[in-house]
């Protein structure tokens, strides 16, 4: 529901209205804010409850500038790395990432695309690395969403998983590391613009 907008940035979340909305009991509500607030979705305060976290953009921009290097290396070592079913693994999921495109289903795009991210920050290799990628992502997830609202961005981003797994096929280090790096480049241009757009558009009200 966040990162879909029904619940908006700075919007206190009522737990007896979640839960008549999700059929479960306040536990695992809860659980869920817990963890919600553990990955910057929601922010938790003492005696108050919680809301959706309010994003920054300064934060934006200094997440993607690390987020970028960080893909950018990880891929370079998937290349040289990556093991034959781990491929297999990432072709499948990049093939039902384009089933979903095309269903225009957006929120399965989204978790399919994660995941190919993810499995590629993984295949090289290194735990540090893809542990920290992780954790910085789950910061920038909801705008990263955000970012694909756009059918041309989101056709573009399509292609250029193409290339990632071209690139990766071909065990092309530094071609995947220069296709990732200018990947989130424009994601974090992409996500910028939605921002100030989104800033815009409060300011109206």
């Amino acid at each position: 529901m966040i990162l879909d907008g029904d619940l908006a940035a700075g919007e206190r979340l009522n737990e007896r209205v979640l839960c008549e909305r999700l059929g479960i009991s306040r536990t695992p509500l809860r659980e869920a804010l817990r963890m919600l607030g553990a990955e910057g979705y929601v922010r938790v305060e003492p005696n108050r409850g919680a809301m959706v976290a309010s994003v920054d953009r300064s934060e934006i921009e200094s997440t993607f500038e690390v987020l970028g290097a960080l893909e950018g290396l990880a891929g370079e070592l998937a290349a040289s790395r990556i093991t034959d079913a781990e491929l297999a693994e990432i072709k499948a999921l990049h093939f039902e990432m384009r089933a979903h495109h095309a269903r225009g289903d957006r929120a399965a795009y989204f978790a399919a695309n994660q995941n190919i991210h993810a499995r590629i920050a993984r295949a090289g290799g290194n735990v540090v690395l893809g542990e920290t990628f992780e954790r910085l992502n789950a910061r920038v997830k909801r705008v990263r969403y955000a970012a694909n609202l756009s059918r041309q961005r989101w056709d573009k981003a399509v292609a250029e998983h193409e290339q990632m797994i071209a690139a990766l096929e071909a065990r092309d280090g530094a071609a995947l590391r220069r296709i990732l790096e200018a990947h989130l480049a424009g994601k974090r241009e992409s996500v910028l613009a939605a921002f100030a757009a989104d800033t815009r558009a409060e300011a109206y009200d």
